[in-house]
């Protein structure tokens, strides 16, 4: 989709800076300052949740031109604009204007000018506090996935979590394991909120460290 076309108005608007989703270049030995050239990557596990995304909201790309890495995400992402080459509110309205909405959600490092310009900015300096932010808006799913390759444990971890305050805590089998082979079923724990009443999607890493305490994994995005 080119720049110039319009966003959805059922769905809300999500501004995302290039460096979210950009690993660094390391510095270099002899200078101590970054190269010149990035060698960097786009971090996977940040482009997986703009892919998730995009199942609730139109995402644009703000794009310097960071070693020419944008024209290979053209089609993870609605749209793709220069970024405000200065801390300019009005850079950030006029990308508004262009995408016909009136605000936006903001991911990146310049957060003052974005709220400034009427965003709703958010400094998300990594991967982990990028899914957080998500959640908390509800652009992307809430639910987490506790998947535990033994049922009592299952059950057993269900209970207690239900009584620490999260919630629905759900076991159930899980329904792409073979039915004919039990060796091969998992079970599968559902929470949807969490204790502090945010999205369970909001501590997705605290639950992949108690999947993997329980021998097990996460799903859900």
């Amino acid at each position: 989709m080119g720049p110039l076309e319009r966003a959805p108005t059922l769905k809300p608007l999500l501004l995302l800076d290039f460096g979210v989703l950009w690993s660094a270049a390391p510095t270099s030995p002899e200078s101590g300052r970054e190269l010149a050239a990035p060698s960097g990557e786009v971090i996977p596990e940040a482009l997986a949740l703009v892919r998730t995304a995009r199942l609730r909201c139109f995402v644009a790309l703000l794009s310097n031109g960071v070693g020419g890495q944008e024209a290979d995400l053209d089609a993870e992402f609605d749209a793709i604009l220069p970024g405000p080459a200065t801390p300019d509110p009005a850079s950030y309205r006029r990308v508004l204007d262009e995408l016909g909405h009136s605000t936006a959600v903001f991911f990146g490092a310049d957060t003052a000018t974005a709220t400034a310009a009427g965003l709703d900015g958010v400094h998300v300096p990594d991967t982990a506090a990028l899914r957080t932010a998500l959640a908390v808006r509800d652009l992307i799913p809430p639910t987490v996935l506790l998947i535990l390759p033994d049922r009592d444990e299952a059950e057993e971890l269900a209970a207690s979590l239900l009584e620490s305050g999260w919630g629905p805590c759900a076991v159930h089998r899980d329904m792409l394991a073979g039915e004919d082979d039990a060796e091969a079923v998992d079970w599968v724990v559902e929470l949807t909120t969490a204790p502090d009443g945010l999205p369970a999607a909001a501590h997705r890493a605290a639950l992949d460290d108690l999947a993997e305490q329980h021998d097990g994994f996460t799903g859900g995005d």
